[in-house]
């Protein structure tokens, strides 16, 4: 018995440092697949953070041209913007092009644009009250021209009612020799 566990240990060891070694494969693969997920998703997240405060920045850009270059074209403004955002990115350390640095700054002036103008909307617009009394005048005052005009109407067809009317009708065969002579 003996010799044929000598006689069989070293296959036993060969399979077993096989299967450990596969098994080591396969637990390196797991981990490698695993790493690259992780590192997708914080490069996602940190691409994130960092969209965030790009758009910031842009806004902060897009607020200080309105405000410090008032006097000064749409242009100007931008590239003030421009200039701005881009030096406080890279002082972050965060590398932007400008062409994404000029889509956020023109989003930012857009958003702007849309709170204003929701703004100047809701100013404008007249209390809900005053819209209801300007409504029941027009319509009161819409009633009384329709009245009138149904009062001119109806005395017009008064005046112009014959004083004699037709007492029997025509037949269908003598306005049809009326009307071929």
């Amino acid at each position: 018995m003996q010799t044929i566990i000598e006689t069989v240990q070293p296959y036993v060891n060969t399979i077993a440092t096989a299967a450990a070694g596969v098994l080591t494969a396969f637990i390196l693969g797991g981990l490698n697949k695993l790493k690259t997920k992780v590192n997708v998703w914080l490069d996602a997240r940190t691409t994130d953070a960092q969209r965030e405060v790009i758009h910031k920045v842009s806004g902060e850009a897009f607020a200080l041209a309105q405000t410090a270059f008032k006097e000064a074209g749409g242009e100007r403004k931008l590239q003030e913007a421009l200039q701005y955002a881009s030096r406080t990115l890279t002082s972050q350390g965060i590398a932007v092009s400008q062409v994404e640095l000029k889509s956020a700054i023109e989003k930012a002036y857009l958003e702007y644009k849309a709170k204003t103008k929701t703004v100047l909307t809701t100013e404008a617009q007249p209390s809900e009250e005053a819209t209801q009394a300007a409504a029941k005048e027009a319509v009161s005052g819409l009633a009384a021209k329709l009245n009138d005009f149904l009062a001119q109407a109806t005395a017009e067809v008064n005046n112009t009612v014959p004083t004699q009317v037709q007492s029997e009708p025509e037949t269908i065969s003598e306005q049809t020799s009326v009307a071929t002579e």
